[in-house]
């Protein structure tokens, strides 16, 4: 039998609205939810094609390829002008949705929100930024994912995973929904469909936070790798009255959260600022790996745990050393420095560890595979011609066949990504080594997937890509990937600290492509289902904490929900019909 407690978040929600589970920050409120169960239902995924060829009826793809054409769409639009389909590529300040599995929220709401304490935002971000104080917040801040960490930590939990959907906010995440299900289910809370939703095989708990940085931009020195200051950048900050008090009741034709509001500009966060955050509990400067504001190194909650004998993993399908992989472990004062970010990542010499490397980490299963590139002058005069994220001397270096410390899988022709990858992860296990999977399509990522499961992007406002057979059998998924990482990583008896990314959502939520933002959210769904299965197969929940989150919003406003749901159901049709 299951037990759920449903209360109610201020008059605003309606406790029997199906999925829509609020969560306050007040010491007292009752606004949570915290649900034990003795069953483990999963989510049943719907059938998903695997043949990149264009199926027989791709509706939300034709919606997509309309919208961009016409530049007009009645069931929805990219950014603060409704006129205009496709107007913002680039991030927001919305509130951020938070998923915990194995614990809860509780002892952040027990402290209350940092919004509501002047002191604790001085302390926050240098001072106390104008209208930001709000004596009733209901959200958190970012900052606390990474002590939400720590609590874990000492709360004796031995494997903490954070799983971070980049770009994907509630809205990102309610279009995926109501694609999946063909239903217009919710429009508040917490959602019933996707599994990171639905999931009550354990104590889950569900929040948002507020993701602005601490300053927009700074003036650095990548070759002595020293923050200069001087960034003329505005700083950060939160009008609840202008950024709204909860993901779904914003101001959708306001230019607040875009960082446009010329009155009151507070600064839209970058993915390196945000995942400093929730890696590292510190507030600092877009485009910053790891370094404040003032110039100093930050320590990652991974290189905090790896001394104490915890293993330490990260999985991204994009290219190991962009900016969310990249500050789970580097430091760097510039989140394009690709190549020095990777040595950091995987323990050689680097420009910002010049005399003593760091230790590395023990698992790492990326994109960025293939690319080359002759020049770059954002990645400093020891830049090397080739591989971009991942020079190829630096690979050579660390594989275990040269003398390094990893056995290495890379994708590799005709051999099918899947046995590849695990393939690689079982020589690590016999060989006792660290592990390096290296895989990547088009741009260094995984082949994006669409709404419908296929491989078959449209035309958006990025472009278009297209996928060979080959980008397709010889990459594993992002499901892939967390299944192997978690093979290896369940080996340490201390226990391990685990980053999975689903970068892809930020690349189609930046292209103003729903159909790939669909995809990859679907996608990701997909490795956190892998990830509960495997802690239910190890009974590990008593040990285990998992994060779902994102770093930060875009800008989709939804007009009618019905078209996409009902493209939902032309699609589910479409694919399981013989």
């Amino acid at each position: 039998m299951r037990f759920f407690s449903l209360p109610v978040c201020f008059a605003l929600i309606a406790a029997s609205s199906a999925g829509a589970i609020p969560t306050c920050c007040g010491k007292d409120s009752a606004a949570t939810v915290a649900v034990t169960a003795e069953a483990s239902p999963k989510s049943s995924s719907q059938p998903r094609a695997t043949n990149p060829a264009l199926p027989r009826v791709d509706t939300m793809r034709e919606l997509q390829s309309e919208a961009i054409k016409k530049q007009s769409a009645d069931w929805g639009h990219w950014g603060h002008i409704p006129s205009r389909y496709s107007t913002w590529l680039n991030h927001s300040n919305r509130l951020i949705p938070i998923y915990t599995f194995g614990i809860t929220l509780d002892p952040l709401r027990e402290e209350g929100s940092v919004y509501s304490d002047p002191a604790r935002l001085e302390k926050l971000y240098g001072k106390v930024p104008t209208n930001t104080v709000n004596p009733t917040a209901a959200y958190f801040d970012q900052t606390d994912v990474y002590r939400l960490q720590k609590k874990a930590i000492e709360q004796g939990r031995k494997n903490i995973i954070l799983f971070v959907f980049d770009g994907m906010d509630w809205q990102t995440t309610r279009a995926a929904a109501i694609y999946k299900s063909g239903r217009v289910g919710y429009d508040t809370g917490r959602g019933d469909v996707l599994s990171f939703q639905n999931y009550r095989g354990t104590k889950t708990d569900f929040g948002y936070f507020c993701t602005s940085p601490r300053l927009g931009g700074t003036k650095f020195d990548v070759n002595s790798q020293v923050v200069l200051g001087g960034g003329k950048d505005a700083s950060g900050g939160f009008n609840v009255k202008r950024g709204g008090a909860y993901p779904w009741l914003e101001q959708s034709n306001s230019d607040y959260l875009l960082g446009l509001d010329r009155s009151e500009p507070h600064s839209v966060t970058d993915s390196a600022a945000s995942a400093v955050s929730m890696t590292a509990g510190v507030k600092t400067y877009n485009g910053s790996i790891n370094y404040t504001v003032d110039g100093e190194h930050i320590v990652p909650i991974a290189r905090e745990l790896q001394p104490q004998g915890f293993q330490i993993g990260v999985v991204t399908n994009v290219p190991l050393s962009h900016a969310t992989p990249g500050a789970a472990y580097a430091n760097n004062v510039a989140r394009y420095d690709y190549q020095d970010i990777a040595r950091d990542m995987v323990g050689l010499r680097s420009a910002s560890h010049r005399d003593h490397p760091l230790q590395g980490i023990d698992v790492i299963i990326s994109g960025g595979w293939g690319e080359g590139k002759d020049k770059d002058a954002a990645q400093g005069d020891n830049f090397a011609q080739g591989n971009p994220y991942f020079h190829q001397t630096d690979l050579h270096a660390i594989d275990r066949k040269n003398g390094g410390k990893y056995t290495v899988a890379q994708r590799t022709s005709g051999v099918a990504g899947r046995a590849g990858l695990m393939q690689g992860a079982d020589e690590a296990i016999r060989q006792g080594t660290r592990f390096l999977g290296f895989y990547g399509a088009t741009g260094g990522h995984l082949p994006f997937q669409t709404a419908d499961g296929g491989f078959n992007p449209t035309f958006d406002a990025k472009g278009t890509e297209s996928y060979s057979q080959a980008d397709i059998d010889e990459n594993p998924t992002l499901a892939d990937m967390a299944e192997a990482a978690l093979k290896i990583l369940e080996k340490s008896e201390t226990g391990f600290w685990l980053m999975v990314e689903a970068g892809d959502v930020d690349w189609a939520n930046h292209a103003n492509n729903l159909d790939n933002s669909i995809g990859a959210v679907l996608s990701g769904e997909a490795a956190f289902e892998r990830i509960v299965d495997w802690v239910e197969r190890t009974q590990g929940w008593d040990d285990t904490a998992i994060i779902v989150t994102s770093d930060h919003g875009h800008f989709l406003v939804i007009d009618d929900a019905e078209v996409i749901a009902e493209a939902g159901r032309e699609d589910r049709q479409a694919v399981s019909t013989p």
